[in-house]
């Protein structure tokens, strides 16, 4: 799944499937102005920032179990968002700071390291990449992915794929190979 959010005409936190298909509302409401968003693999919680309403909030990946986890002036100016373990980190654009606050219930928010310009940040660790299993855009023989010319977009689930082009070609009838 892709998840993203969109504080256009109407805010919100989607998801759908890799190909685009299958899009889906999961927080449509009370929310203003979502700008990071993090998940948790494990849980399936995603987590968001609302710059607008000084808020970070966790929902499920269905839209239930919803949650503010902190809110207020001391996470104003909030960009970027990773999860890690019992912990959310974040980047305060105001002052520069990486942050770190409890997850479970927004406590121990603590500055961590100032850096110059920073805007996102990301967790890289072993724990926080799932075990990749056999999926449909593999390699086939031909150094094909999915067997697709192009580009290969899992769908509905792992054993399912959509093929797509580049810029400036169209999908053959076979719907793999591109012209």
């Amino acid at each position: 799944k892709l998840f993203f959010t969109d504080y256009g005409n109407a805010a919100k936190v989607e998801r759908c499937d890799m190909d685009g298909m299958n899009r889906t509302r999961i927080v449509d409401s009370k929310i203003e102005q979502p700008t990071a968003l993090a998940l948790d693999l494990i849980n399936k919680f995603v987590y968001w920032v609302d710059i607008y309403l000084d808020s970070v909030e966790v929902v499920d990946y269905h839209g239930r179990k919803r949650h503010t986890i902190i809110k207020g002036r001391q996470i104003r100016h909030l960009c970027g968002l990773a999860v890690f373990e019992n912990y959310l980190y974040t980047v305060n654009s105001d002052n520069l700071s990486i942050l770190r606050i409890n997850r479970y219930n927004g406590t121990d928010v603590q500055s961590l390291a100032r850096l110059d310009n920073a805007k996102e940040i990301h967790v890289y660790q072993k724990r926080t990449q799932t075990t990749v299993r056999s999926h449909a855009c593999e390699v086939d023989p031909y150094g094909m992915p999915g067997g697709c010319s192009h580009i290969c977009l899992l769908s509905s689930n792992y054993k399912a794929r959509t093929c797509r082009c580049r810029t400036g070609f169209i999908l053959g009838s076979d719907g793999r190979s591109c012209k």
